[in-house]
């Protein structure tokens, strides 16, 4: 189910879609600390992170199962568009989605929750996240491949 410390079940990969680098490395340096060795693959923008979920434009493809981390304003393709795409899309729509953001606004919220995540948190709650989202990897039982 996870990959954590030395414990190997079915591997959860990690697609991060953040165009802020000093965010990623923020993300890098905790699930570092946490012990979290799952596959980590990282997209600038919503029309990267759809290319690589879908294997296309000579990208290696997110092995399923995968979880998404998604920051709302990018360029090219925010996190909003994105999700429309990848909710319409028959092979990922039931992709398990957790919006990371400075956005407080109820507006994005709304949005983001009546697309399907399975949370919306922000990017000053960072290390909460990620120990949330170690358990999260250890208790959930997500489909077969």
């Amino acid at each position: 189910m996870l990959m954590l410390g030395d414990d190997m079940r079915e591997v959860v990969n990690i697609l991060v879609v953040e165009d802020d680098e000093i965010d990623v490395e923020s993300l890098k340096r905790l699930f570092a600390k946490k012990d979290i060795k799952n596959p980590v693959y990282y997209a600038a923008n919503g029309m990267e992170a759809l290319a690589i979920m879908r294997g296309e434009n000579n990208l290696a493809k997110v092995p399923k199962p995968f979880i998404v981390l998604l920051d709302i304003n990018m360029p090219k393709m925010n996190g909003i568009e994105m999700l429309r795409e990848l909710r319409g899309d028959e092979n990922l729509k039931d992709t398990v989605v957790f919006v990371l953001t400075t956005s407080p606004r109820d507006e994005d919220k709304t949005i983001t929750y009546k697309l399907n995540v399975a949370g919306y948190f922000l990017k000053k709650d960072i290390k909460e996240l990620v120990t949330l989202l170690s358990l999260y990897w250890q208790l959930n039982e997500f489909p077969e491949s």
